[in-house]
């Protein structure tokens, strides 16, 4: 079995680099949103009116940074399930496909 965060994965076959590629759009996509609700919050801050619209922004942006760890380890775990050809394999490490047959 292939091991989390090991670095070697995120180009093993195209659909490894595919689902990279696909993950990391998610977590900027993520990262933009919550950096955009910390700026907006922050404005929000300057106005006692908005003061509690702010303090919600923060709470969003937060939950938004806290969602970006698991992303990451969603995409680690696709990648560890995903066929690795026998030539990206450990000397002597069984393949998957024997690995089944047992």
């Amino acid at each position: 079995m292939n091991k989390l965060f090991e670095h070697s994965l995120r180009t093993a076959t195209a659909q490894h680099a595919e689902a990279v590629r696909k993950y990391e759009l998610y977590r900027t996509v993520v990262e933009f949103l919550a950096a955009l609700m910390f700026l907006i919050g922050s404005v929000f801050f300057l106005y006692d009116s908005l003061m509690y619209a702010g303090t919600w922004l923060f709470v969003i942006g937060s939950v938004l940074f806290a969602v970006r760890p698991a992303i990451r380890l969603m995409l680690e775990l696709r990648l560890v399930n995903l066929p690795v050809p026998d030539e990206f394999r450990p000397y002597g490490a069984p393949s998957r496909d024997k690995d089944r047959s047992r």
